[in-house]
Formats: structure tokens, C-alpha cells, sequence
């Protein structure tokens, strides 16, 4: 197999507008979340920002895109109508991956009116067709795209929570499904990518915007392994590396693609992902393009490069 996959990760984009939302929409948690898009991030989430990444990503005719949730700020109807025609502008379906955020997932919301208007940038490649405006998310999810030679295995870690917390939970449904797949895309030799909002490591992120399972997820990725782990929510950047079952594998985090940044390390960032197969296992470039204000567009930042095992070779005992 000689063939090369290169690809961009973006995340936590809360690239709608709240401007025109009704008071009867906000009898809720949505409260909450509108006065903090009033008080802040209409301010930090910018669509100059947006625009310029929409820019970028089209001149680097990349080969997909993977963006690990929060699309919308509070989770309405009308900004998934908003995410919607963004992600029509970015791609089509087959070249875009989407698993929610938290913030996708502010209320329980009808689906048809919200995740269903994505269901094409979420499903997996054999229901695109058979399941194209069909849910709930925990019926769509684990999804699998397989981008020889890598697979793209999403997760759904959103849903709703309680006032002033941001928690994440996958499920035993959605777990069981997952240790099938991750047994069969291994025995494929498939560069397997986990995409998931919440970050799956005990620390990255506090308590009241964990992932509730996590322990159960990293069960496992610890007995199967996988060769990278991709999320958002932390709106920061941060690599970790877990033990897979033939080694360690990199758990790694983006920051918000739409930030201005109050802090430097908050700014809009997002990471390029070229893999290739290697004699060792796998030969992973990265490159992290930063959003530069006075030039209004994404700049090349840094470059590294990063050798993964095989960790999908596992044998039947």
C-alpha cells in the first residue's frame, strides 16, 4: 500500500449568529448560552476568521477534512441551517467528516430539524445513501469512513447537560458497536483516526466538561489500539500519548478554528495531518497553520513529523 493520506482537523468553530434569536427560544439552558455568546463570544468567534479558513482550505486541496464538533453556539435550529450551508461551501459530504460538540447538543431539540440537515457529513459511507436524512445520532454513530489507508471512525460524545456543565457521554450502545470496529478495521491494517468532541484522557480538560466514560473508551483503545485520537472542546492545543495494544498511540487536541484569542494559546489554529505507510508502521507529518491578524489569513506555524506503530495487527488468541 503506497498510497498517502493528507488531511485537515478543525474544531469548535460556533460559527452562527445569534442575532435574531427569539426570547421563546431561550426558556432554557439556551439562556445560559446566549448571554455568554452576548457578553463574549460574538466577540472571540470571528467570521473574518472563518472566512479566511474557508480560504485556506480550499488552496490546500487537501484530500478531506474532519471537524470535531461544536459548529453552533447553542444548539437551534436556525444555526444548524447556518452549519449547514457553511459545510456546503467547505466540501461535499464524502470529502468532509462532522461528529458533534456539546454545543450541537445544548437541548433535546428534534432531530429532524437540527442533526439531520448534517446526517451527510455524519453517516458512514455505506448509509450515505440509505440513511441520508435518518437518526438519532447514537444510530449514526461509531461511523465509518474508510480513505485508504486510513479509516475515520467517529464518535457522538454529545449530549444535553445540566446548567453550567459541558459533560460528555458515548454510551454502552455506541461502545459496544465501537470495540467491533475497532477489531475489525485493525485486522484491515487501516490507519484507524478516533474523532471525538470530548477529549478521552483524565486531565485535559475539568471536571464539568468531562467525558463521563471515559475510562470505558480507554479500555478499549488500550486492548485494541488505535493509531491517533482527534477532539476538540479543550479550545487549546494539547498531545498526549496513551498505550495501545502494540504501543502508544497520540491523543491530540485543537484549539478553536474561529478564535481571536485572548490568549496566545487560544488563537485559531488548525493541524495538517499527512500519513503515510512506513517499513516501522506509519510516517505521520504534522503542520499547524495559525490564523495571523494583521494579515488576515492562516500562516504555517510549525512542522513535525511523527512515527506511529501498527498497533491494528492484533492476533485472535
Amino acid at each position: 500500500m503506497n498510497s498517502s493520506f493528507r488531511f485537515a482537523h478543525i474544531s469548535d468553530l460556533h460559527l452562527t449568529s445569534l442575532d435574531d434569536v427569539k426570547v421563546s427560544d431561550l426558556l432554557n439552558k439556551r439562556a445560559l448560552g446566549y448571554l455568554s455568546w452576548r457578553r463574549r463570544r460574538r466577540r472571540e468567534h470571528s467570521p473574518e476568521v472563518l472566512d479566511a479558513l474557508l480560504r485556506d482550505l480550499r488552496d490546500l486541496n487537501l484530500d478531506h477534512v474532519v471537524i470535531t464538533g461544536d459548529l453552533t453556539h447553542v444548539g437551534l435550529p436556525s444555526e444548524f441551517q447556518q452549519a449547514r450551508q457553511w459545510l456546503e461551501a467547505l466540501g461535499a459530504p464524502t470529502d468532509v467528516t462532522v461528529v458533534p460538540g456539546n454545543h450541537d447538543a445544548y437541548v433535546h431539540t428534534a432531530w429532524d430539524k437540527t442533526f439531520a440537515l448534517w446526517t451527510s457529513y455524519m453517516a458512514s459511507d455505506s448509509e450515505l445513501q440509505t440513511r441520508a436524512e435518518q437518526g438519532p445520532g447514537h444510530d449514526i454513530f461509531p461511523s465509518v469512513r474508510v480513505r485508504r489507508p486510513a479509516a475515520l471512525i467517529g464518535l457522538t460524545s454529545a449530549c444535553p447537560s445540566a446548567p453550567f456543565l459541558a459533560t460528555g457521554s458515548l454510551g454502552p450502545t455506541q461502545l459496544k458497536r465501537l470495540d467491533e470496529i475497532l477489531a475489525q478495521t485493525g485486522r484491515q491494517d487501516l490507519f484507524r483516526i478516533l474523532l471525538i468532541h470530548h477529549p478521552p484522557v483524565a486531565g485535559t480538560v475539568g471536571w464539568r466538561k468531562r467525558l463521563t466514560d471515559s475510562s470505558a473508551l480507554n479500555g478499549l483503545l488500550a486492548r485494541h489500539g488505535v493509531e491517533m485520537v482527534l477532539h476538540g472542546h479543550a479550545h487549546r492545543a494539547s498531545v498526549v500519548h496513551s498505550s495501545g495494544a502494540q504501543g502508544n498511540f497520540p491523543v491530540i487536541g485543537v484549539p478553536s478554528t474561529s478564535a481571536l484569542g485572548r490568549k496566545p494559546d487560544h488563537r485559531a489554529r488548525y493541524h495538517i495531518y499527512e500519513v503515510c505507510p512506513s517499513p516501522a508502521g506509519w510516517a505521520v507529518r504534522i503542520s499547524v497553520r495559525g490564523y495571523a491578524m494583521p494579515d488576515r489569513c492562516f500562516l504555517d506555524e510549525d512542522q513535525h513529523d511523527m512515527a506511529v506503530p501498527r498497533s491494528g495487527t492484533e492476533k485472535s488468541a
